[in-house]
């Protein structure tokens, strides 16, 4: 299918989630509604300079990241609903966005651009003597550790979206909900997008498999844990397969002064057979406090990734991993501090900010192929970031859940956004 043909199906699709009635509250699910339905255009736009970027040389650059179309909408009582996002990354950030510790589908410290089509799931959902239960199916999210840092309060993503998210599959999952534990489990297929156009590999669904269980405590504090198998995922056969572990704590609030805050800890095992090749790690913290008339951000991550070859795009890697590949891992210590300032025109949403992360590449395993300081020429990057957020519609507050696993919400983790689903 051609892209033209993507945007008129996937427009189609807009149409019909935002004609569905709204639902007062999804069956079976305790907390205020928020599949009432409806559209969302947003993006960002950026300018970052990254000291040194590559071989002690600077970087300035700007682009448009994250122009994404959200919908949603409800219908029959809420027993029927849909979310589709559409990601246009692929035509502005081609090239990738600047951020020093990022990898995968090929990109090294860059973020890679998601796929056109990001999400299209329909979800069916009910109640049985109390029990919420739901089956959502279509291209989305796993049901596997925490939510897509779009959603989150910085524009720069943590090197560790490769390892605490799996998302962009085609996937059926199904989750149970008693009270504050949700449970849930989804098969998909392990390989990740070849490019923002191509479509999973449709003959590998079902290799690959996820489950998390969630607990919203009456403190507040969401907690969860997940693990997931993904059959070679940069690979049709042949790559590394992956176990994987997550677990996080997150707290949502609609008023004081710490709204929004998340612990995660992630691993991921590359694995040929049952015999463990590498380890990969992640911790990470992250908070927003509101400060009139602005809103402050902190975040520290400390993060292993592997290093491969660089192609004559010193940004880019091969697409053909293996353990042999792999020259090296690399830890990636960072500190990363926003500030935001919403204000709101009528519709548009306006949150101009500004970013700055300082960060300390470390080899995990000596002697290595990889040495950072020689291929960045310093011991330490600094990122710095600027630009604006703009946005129209009710935002969704959550993004990587469906039907009964979506949890309580109180309040927004981004500026310039309204309570929506």
């Amino acid at each position: 299918m051609t892209f033209g043909a993507r945007l008129r199906v996937t427009a189609v699709g807009i149409g019909l989630l935002t004609t569905l009635p709204a639902a007062a509250q999804m069956s079976g699910h305790d907390s205020t509604a928020r599949a009432s339905g409806g559209v969302r255009i947003q993006a960002v736009g950026l300018v970052s300079r990254v000291d040194p970027a590559v071989a002690n040389r600077t970087l300035t650059e700007a682009y448009l990241t994250q122009p994404v179309i959200m919908a949603h909408g409800t219908a029959l009582g809420g027993h029927v609903a849909g979310v589709l996002t559409l990601d246009f990354e692929g035509l502005t950030l081609e090239r990738g966005q600047l951020t020093p510790g990022a990898y995968g589908e090929g990109y090294a410290d860059r973020r890679h651009p998601h796929t056109y089509l990001h999400e299209a799931v329909a979800v069916l959902a009910g109640a049985f003597r109390g029990t919420g239960v739901s089956l959502a199916g279509g291209k989305g999210f796993v049901t596997f550790g925490t939510d897509d840092p779009m959603m989150r309060p910085f524009v720069a993503y943590p090197v560790n979206h490769h390892l605490a998210q799996i998302l962009e599959r085609y996937v059926i999952a199904g989750a149970v909900r008693r009270g504050p534990v949700s449970l849930e489990a989804s098969l998909f297929n392990g390989d990740e997008p070849l490019s923002p156009g191509a479509p999973p590999d449709a003959s590998r669904f079902g290799d690959s498999w996820a489950a998390r269980a969630t607990l919203d405590s009456h403190l507040g504090v969401e907690l969860q844990g997940s693990y997931a198998f993904v059959t070679s995922p940069e690979l049709v056969s042949g790559g590394l397969d992956q176990r994987k572990w997550s677990a996080a704590a997150r707290v949502d609030r609609s008023s004081g002064p710490i709204r929004y805050a998340l612990v995660e800890w992630a691993m991921t095992d590359a694995l040929v057979g049952d015999v463990t090749t590498n380890r990969f790690s992640s911790v990470l913290a992250e908070a927003s406090a509101d400060a009139k008339p602005v809103t402050l951000s902190l975040r520290y991550e400390n993060t292993t990734r592997p290093e491969e070859q660089r192609l004559l795009d010193t940004f880019r890697t091969s697409r053909s991993p293996t353990d042999l590949s792999i020259i090296g891992i690399t830890r990636w210590q960072t500190v990363t501090g926003a500030l935001s300032l919403s204000r709101t025109f009528g519709k548009l949403d306006v949150a101009p900010f500004a970013e700055v992360a300082y960060a300390r590449p470390t080899e995990e395993l000596t002697p290595s192929a990889f040495e950072p300081r020689e291929f960045y020429g310093a011991s330490s990057l600094w990122m710095l970031s600027g630009g604006v957020r703009l946005g129209v519609g009710a935002r969704h507050q959550r993004m990587g859940r469906y039907g009964a696993a979506m949890p309580n919400v109180a309040s927004s983790t981004m500026p310039g956004s309204h309570a929506g689903h």
